[in-house]
């Protein structure tokens, strides 16, 4: 292959999706009176929401394209611990804790089978959040759907005085990242792309990866809250990334006016080298992808950063916060900035 892979090349265009949630969002204009009345802020992770002495946080997400892998395995059991995961992993970012979740399921026809298995990988999710599943929803769709989806819905909170929104960050600051576990659940269009155009399909062995393709990429996404909460109980901490799509794009909802640099990386996991080689796909466009192993990041200042990396799983420290604008990858001299 001469030209690289690509995201949008895959079908997913990350420019025509934030044009199209903004226009979403500049409709979506009407105010609550009263108790429950949303914190207008910009970049987080999680919703904040007034009431009382603490603030409510809500966050939404689905599994995506993995569960299509899942399909062609006939693996269901874990894409529950998916979705649970990209939900609470949002909602530690403003410091919250999760308390309660309701998922929605859509399916062209009901399978008992199916649904017995998303929801062992629901309570799998829910018992490594500490949280539990108060409700959800199957909706039987035949005309629209083809197939399973699955999302949810994860409600939390924070006391006001714990809230963390990423704009105490500030020069000096270093930023530690929590190892991921794989691909996690973004970038699974264009790592299917990759693998099926180099002649892999999900079943077979690929040189360099453990167990099948669709195994790998299969593998559930890390559920940090224990690691956050307990790390927030304990340290200073300016500011908190869920690396999901946009992959380091997402630091850049941090403070602006500063340069988040990640000077000294994580080693990639197996399966990233091997979707960056055989998609021939440039760092710039990899690292604003895929979480590269950096699941996570804490901001935090220099003389808490080292303990936290030395105490966690998986941790370890991979930059620092500078004057300047935007996210460096230093040694690639790769910038994102701001859309």
């Amino acid at each position: 292959m001469t030209e690289g892979w690509t995201y949008a090349k895959a079908g997913v265009n990350i420019d025509q999706k934030s044009s199209a949630i903004a226009s979403l969002v500049k409709e979506l204009n009407f105010k609550r009176n009263g108790k429950g009345t949303q914190v207008r802020m910009k970049n987080l992770f999680a919703s904040l929401i007034e009431f009382g002495d603490d603030y409510l946080t809500l966050a939404t997400d689905g599994v995506g394209t993995k569960l299509l892998i899942a399909e062609e395995l006939g693996i269901w059991n874990t894409v529950g611990i998916d979705c649970i995961a990209m939900n609470v992993n949002d909602t530690i970012c403003v410091g919250a804790e999760p308390m309660s979740f309701v998922d929605y399921i859509a399916i062209d026809k009901p399978n008992e089978e199916i649904t017995e298995q998303i929801g062992i990988g629901l309570q799998k999710g829910a018992e490594l959040s500490n949280m539990e599943i108060v409700g959800g929803e199957i909706a039987v769709l035949p005309e629209m759907v083809n197939g399973v989806d699955l999302s949810g819905t994860c409600l939390g909170y924070v006391p006001k005085n714990k809230v963390v929104t990423g704009q105490d960050c500030k020069e000096g600051d270093v930023i530690v990242t929590l190892r991921s576990s794989g691909i996690h659940s973004n970038g699974l269009t264009l790592a299917r792309k990759v693998f099926e155009s180099a002649g892999y399909g999900m079943k077979d062995k690929c040189p360099g990866l453990s167990g099948t393709v669709g195994e790998e990429l299969l593998t559930p996404t890390r559920i940090y809250v224990k690691d956050v909460l307990d790390i927030l109980s304990k340290y200073e901490v300016h500011g908190l990334v869920d690396i999901t799509g946009g992959g380091l794009r997402n630091i850049l909802r941090m403070k602006e006016g500063l340069q988040y640099v990640i000077d000294d990386p994580l080693e990639p996991a197996p399966v990233f080298k091997k979707i960056q080689e055989l998609g021939n796909i440039s760092d710039t466009e990899i690292y604003q992808t895929l979480n590269m192993s950096m699941g996570f990041d804490i901001i935090a200042p220099a003389d808490v950063a080292e303990e936290i990396a030395s105490s966690y799983d998986g941790a370890a420290v991979v930059g620092r916060v500078q004057k300047g604008n935007g996210v460096l990858l230093e040694k690639e001299n790769i910038l994102y900035d701001r859309y």
